[in-house]
């Protein structure tokens, strides 16, 4: 598991604020060493506040999972799809919202009309803070609304986390007697997908989604925005995440 804390630090709020409450420690002791904390501190967090910085990180974490037409991508037993900020029905909301895991669908979709699977395994579980239906079951409800049979479709519920979206799915497959999967997650995300379903006894062929776009151009691509610095700190987690799980 991803760890929380190592999350929070590494991003780049949480190191600003780290080297902030620091440099306002040492002011009264180290005035310079003060001053030169908080200036690093803001100079940190606008750099990752801009397009241009947070998006050439994004582009270098996908590289190794460039897109691929639909038939580029070999055939396989089944599709494997993990949830990934998946918001499923309320009270307030009666329709999921898929969020940025809305390209996985899709894609999963296309794959599946494509001939290049005949099963489609959908992997993500539920916070009964927010919903007591799973990720898993809100991506059925796409996918059925998209032409997918619904006895094509297996749900793995339990999962709350990519390590265990590969330690709940792999006996399911085993049970599918499915050894190799088209795995479809973001292209940010797959480098550390491929290695727990890899951990978990799956064998895998990169299916990737939802990749990096240039959002803006000129002098723009370095005027702070609050998009850029989600697409930091999510890219600095799954940096994260990488280095736990080849631990």
């Amino acid at each position: 598991m991803v760890s929380k804390l190592a999350i929070a630090l590494i991003s780049p709020l949480g190191t600003a604020l780290v080297l902030a409450l620091l440099g306002l420690g040492l002011t009264r002791w180290a005035r310079r060493i003060g001053t030169l904390l908080a200036f690093l501190a803001l100079a940190w967090l606008w750099l990752w506040s801009t397009p241009a910085a947070s998006e050439w990180l994004e582009q270098r974490t996908e590289a190794a999972f460039p897109p691929q037409r639909v038939e580029e991508v070999p055939f396989a037993p089944a599709i494997v799809v993990l949830g990934g900020g998946v918001v499923p029905p309320t009270e307030a909301n009666r329709y999921p919202d898929l969020n940025q895991a809305s390209d996985r669908v899709w894609h999963a979709a296309r794959l599946f009309r494509a001939g290049k699977a005949s099963l489609i395994f959908l992997s993500g579980g539920s916070d009964p803070e927010i919903s007591a239906m799973s990720e898993a079951k809100a991506m059925r409800a796409l996918l059925v609304d998209l032409g997918v049979p619904p006895a094509r479709i297996v749900l793995e519920e339990r999962s709350r986390n990519t390590r265990e979206n590969a330690e709940f799915t792999a006996p399911l497959l085993r049970d599918y007697r499915v050894q190799r999967v088209l795995l479809v997650t973001s292209a940010l995300h797959m480098h550390r997908a491929v290695a727990e379903f890899e951990r978990a006894g799956v064998q895998v062929i990169p299916a990737p989604t939802d990749h990096s776009q240039r959002t803006v151009g000129g002098a723009r691509l370095w005027v702070p925005d609050t998009g850029a610095l989600d697409t930091a700190s999510r890219t600095m987690k799954e940096l994260v995440g990488r280095a736990l799980v080849t631990r």
